[in-house]
Order: structure tokens, then C-alpha cells, then sequence
């Protein structure tokens, strides 16, 4: 459980705290708004929709309709007042139930709801006090964190020169992070929120999944790899305030030019991606540090993306999506020959001298931002999950995009482009170079299948099966390299590119 107390000196203040909250809105939960008539209630409700939104949209009160459902906001919302709901048993008619499933419920008069309606649960009382109003909130569950979190922000805000910025969501990923733009006149930053991750279950060596593979746990990890690659001439985003201990700060905003959403418009994309394959190539050729400096926090450490991290992923293939494909579990025999051909190949993976590989520079994380100059016009956000390895990760990462189509003949005419690049530089070898792109290419969608199946599984995030079809096309060009020929062979008896390919969206 978690509360805090507000005064709200007039109308917009309350429109405020509405908006506020919008920023933590999800489905499953519901928001209880007790006071009085006249208390702002409906202000509050309709201030936290238009947020939503994104826009002010008409939005009635829903005294006679009892139910009034928004299904095209950031999250669907249900706005319900249950003043004039006659007897009891009238409850059940409405439906809430279903509608918690997919919905974020705000609920004027609440009283009749059962005490244990949603565990995820923000109860607000407001009474009116002069002009203003005063607002005491509690809650519990999902909304007891969001309430943890609404007030650490505001107290590091509070000293910085964004204090008084506008707050708008920008967005949430599938993992821990979240980013809000601020918006102060022409001025805009983005605030990430990145808390210490907790850990998840031990599942092999005494260390949970994400220690294994090298996961960032906390914003430090942010903090100082965004800062040593600004230093090193690239547009990463610039650190403005940082509160690493509650893992908050205000960086850089370099804009909305995806490079993903580049893609789905049909823009020219030329220019952008050989951009990207030339900084992939000059970083290549730098000494890349094992420990950079957090600012005012100590060292962080770059570790080697070594044969564990490597294996545990692949393993995900058998661990989800096997079971979400075949409806069984892989035999103790498949799994032991599925992993020795992995650790057969793993001298692929080697590199004399590693260099920092981001392992999430593909469209979703990369900005266009041609305004700048040169190798700065490739913006790089979420690098947290920075390692030192080979060089061919991150160009397969780039070039065999999860969530978006990178014809093949493109990607091949950018992968000899990055040889081009390359050739003749110390330590480049391209035929080497080539057989590692193709076995991180088919370790990435290994991993990839394992991770999207998880997530429609485990999270109901079934969203993400549409892009396995196009992960699978990947898998399979890789798999026809010669040196994959074992891999391909496990892959055709077990898990072939029919069945990965039919699988019901």
C-alpha cells in the first residue's frame, strides 16, 4: 500500500493530477474516485482520458449510460458511474469483470464495488476545500508502485531545470523502462524511468536469466555508456540530470524519426541504413574500454558477451517455443544435441579484439537525425545491454530487423558495404566475418522466436507472433550458410520453417 496527499488549488489542478496519472494508466486496474458532488470527480476522470488520448476529445459524463468505454486511447479506459445503479444485483449486468480484462476502469462512486474487485487498485477520496480541493490517495497493488514512482519523480524533478516542463508519455517497451517527453515552450527533454530491476528466479548456476545474459539491472548501466559514446562523436543522448540510486534521469530528446517508423511510411531508407552500417564500421575500429566512469557514481562494467549469455538464450527457443509451437517439451536428447551443435559453432563467435556491440541497434532504437553531420546523424537510444563482443552482432541486429522487412537484397548490398568499409583494416577478415554474421544472425533469431513466443504466452502479449514468420525467413537464409550445416539439419527435423511459419496469429 502507498499514499500521498495533494492540494489542489483550482480546476486545472485537478485536470493536472488527472494527467498524471494517466502516465501510469494500464489494463487490469481500476481507479476509485470518492468524494462528493461537486468534488471534481468528473473533472478528474475526464482530464485522465483526454490524456489517454492524447487529445481533447468529448468526454460525457456517464451517469444515465452508467458505462462509457474509449477503446482507441494509449490504453483502452472505462469511464463508470455508478450513482444511479438501482438494486445491487445490477452489477453483474454491466459487465466490469470483462472489461478489466482489457481495460483501465475509473469509477465514480465506487461503493458498490466488491472489496477485492482488482488487486491493482488506486482509490482517490477529494473534498472541496475553499476554491481548491484536496485529494488523498491510496494504492495498493500495480498502483501502490505507480504511486512510489509518481512521487519519486516529482521530487527529482523538482530540482532540475525541467521542474515545471508539461509531462506526455512517450512510450513503455516490453521490459522495465518507460520514458515521458517534457515539454517546456519550444524547449523538450525526455525523462527516462529505468528502477533496479528485480531479480527474476535462479534458473541455472545459482543466477537468474537476466545475470546470465548480461542484462542492464539498473540506469547506471545507461548513464555511463550514453556518455562515452557522446565522447566518442556519436549521438547518443546527452545525460542533462541523473538520479541513478532511484533510477531517474533527464536526457537528451533526439526526436520521433524512427528509423522503424521511417520504414512502415515507404520512406528512402538508403541513406539512413548505409549511415548506420558506417558507424557500425567505425566503431569497429576503435579500442572499446572494459569499465567506463558513471557520472558521480563509480564504474560501470562492459562484460564479454561469453558462451553462457550466448546458450541461455538460445535456450529460450526450447523453453517457449517449442511448447507454444508443438504443444510438448523437447526430449533430454534433442536439447543435449540442439546445444552441443551451438557450442560446436561457438568459435564463430570469437573475436581478438572484442569491441562494444549494443545488441538493440536495429530500427526501433536508431534516430535519423539529418540536421547533424556525418556519422552524428545516426541517433542511438537503449543501450543499457551494451557487451564487448564481434562486430557482426550488431550489423546482423541492424540488417535482420525482428519487427520490420529489410528486403534481402538490400541487406546484402549493406553488408558488402560494411566489408568495403572494413577491408583492409587490422584484424578484418571477411570470409570470418561473414560466418559470424550468419551464426549470430541464427543465434539473434534463435533467441527472438523464444523471447516473442514467451510474450504471447507468459504476458498475453500476443501482438508480437506476427512478427515471427519474418524472424523465421532470417533463421532460415542463415541457417543455408555451410558452416550452419548441423544447425540446419536440427532445425528441418524438429522446428522447420513450415511449422515456425504457421502458427496462428
Amino acid at each position: 500500500m502507498a499514499s500521498f496527499a495533494r492540494q489542489l488549488k483550482d480546476t486545472e489542478a485537478t485536470a493536472a493530477l488527472g494527467a498524471e496519472l494517466a502516465l501510469m494508466a494500464r489494463a487490469g486496474s481500476v481507479i476509485c474516485l470518492h468524494g462528493e458532488l461537486g468534488s471534481g470527480k468528473t473533472t478528474l476522470a475526464r482530464s485522465f482520458i483526454q490524456a489517454l488520448a492524447g487529445e481533447e476529445i468529448e468526454v460525457p459524463s456517464p451517469t444515465f449510460t452508467l458505462v462509457q468505454t474509449y477503446d482507441t486511447t494509449r490504453v483502452p479506459v472505462a469511464h463508470i458511474d455508478l450513482y444511479r445503479l438501482g438494486a445491487p444485483d445490477e452489477l453483474g449486468e454491466l459487465g466490469l469483470d470483462e472489461l478489466l480484462l482489457t481495460h483501465q476502469l475509473i469509477v465514480e462512486w465506487p461503493e458498490r464495488l466488491r472489496a477485492d474487485f482488482s488487486a491493482d487498485r488506486l482509490d482517490i477520496k477529494l473534498t472541496t476545500a475553499g476554491k481548491g480541493r484536496n485529494a488523498e490517495l491510496a494504492g495498493s497493488g500495480a498502483w501502490a508502485l505507480a504511486l512510489k514512482r509518481l512521487t519519486a519523480i516529482a521530487d527529482f524533478l523538482k530540482d532540475t531545470a525541467w521542474a515545471k516542463a508539461r509531462r506526455v508519455f512517450l512510450e513503455g517497451d516490453a521490459s522495465f523502462r518507460r520514458y515521458e517527453r517534457l515539454v517546456m515552450g519550444k524547449k523538450t527533454a525526455v525523462l527516462m524511468d529505468m528502477a533496479e530491476r528485480p531479480d527474476g528466479p535462479i534458473v541455472k548456476h545459482g543466477k537468474p536469466y537476466s545475470a546470465i545474459a548480461h542484462l542492464a539491472e539498473n540506469i547506471k548501466a545507461v548513464l555511463a555508456v550514453n556518455t562515452c559514446l557522446e565522447e566518442q562523436g556519436y549521438s547518443a543522448p546527452k545525460i542533462f540530470a541523473a538520479r541513478a540510486k532511484t533510477g531517474l534521469a533527464v536526457i537528451e530528446d533526439l526526436g520521433s524519426d524512427v528509423y522503424g517508423k521511417k520504414m512502415l511510411r515507404g520512406d528512402d531508407m538508403t541513406e539512413p541504413l548505409e549511415e548506420a552500417v558506417r558507424l557500425l564500421a567505425d566503431m569497429a575500429g576503435k579500442a572499446w574500454p572494459q569499465k567506463v566512469a558513471i557520472p558521480d557514481n563509480g564504474w560501470h562494467h562492459i562484460l564479454a558477451y561469453d558462451r553462457d549469455a550466448m546458450t541461455i538464450e538460445v535456450e529460450l527457443v526450447l523453453d517457449w517455443f517449442w511448447p507454444f509451437a508443438k504443444a510438448s517439451i523437447p526430449s533430454d536428447k534433442d536439447r543435449a544435441e540442439f546445444l552441443a551443435i551451438w557450442s560446436d559453432l561457438f568459435p564463430l563467435a570469437e573475436h581478438d579484439e572484442p569491441v562494444w556491440i549494443l545488441r538493440d541497434y536495429h530500427s526501433p532504437n536508431l534516430m535519423w537525425l539529418p540536421e547533424r553531420r556525418g556519422l552524428k546523424r545516426v541517433g542511438i537510444i537503449d543501450t543499457q545491454d551494451c557487451v564487448l563482443g564481434h562486430p557482426a552482432f550488431d550489423v546482423a541486429s541492424l540488417l535482420q530487423d525482428a519487427r520490420v522487412d529489410v528486403d534481402f537484397a538490400l541487406a546484402d548490398r549493406l553488408l558488402d558495404k560494411y566489408c568495403a568499409l572494413r577491408e583492409g583494416k587490422p584484424g578484418f577478415d571477411e570470409a570470418a566475418f561473414r560466418s559470424a554474421y550468419a551464426f549470430f544472425g541464427a543465434q539473434r533469431a534463435t533467441k527472438i522466436l523464444g523471447i516473442f513466443a514467451r510474450l504471447a504466452k507468459r504476458d498475453g502479449k500476443r501482438g508480437y507472433l506476427r512478427h515471427m514468420p519474418r524472424v523465421s525467413r532470417y533463421l532460415e537464409r542463415n541457417l543455408g550458410h555451410p558452416r550452419l550445416g548441423n544447425l540446419r539439419q536440427w532445425y528441418d527435423r524438429h522446428l522447420p520453417q513450415s511449422l515456425r511459419e504457421s502458427l496462428p496469429q
